[in-house]
């Protein structure tokens, strides 16, 4: 069984266990997702896509 998540929703679940489990404060965690949002309207997205593309390729493997 394949099963398909995007990957903000897979940070979500992190960021949530970060709070509750963790005692991350949540205002971290919205000034980090609003970090992230900043940094995509960069000249650094098309790296950080290309490395995010690259690592999921890299966990997921090659499924001959």
């Amino acid at each position: 069984m394949t099963v398909s998540l995007p990957l903000v929703v897979v940070l979500g679940f992190f960021a949530w266990g970060a709070v509750k489990f963790l005692g991350v404060r949540t205002w971290i965690v919205v000034l980090i997702a609003l970090f992230g949002f900043g940094l995509s309207h960069t000249f650094l997205a098309p790296a950080i896509e290309s490395g995010t593309r690259s690592g999921v390729g890299v966990v997921n493997g090659s499924h001959d």
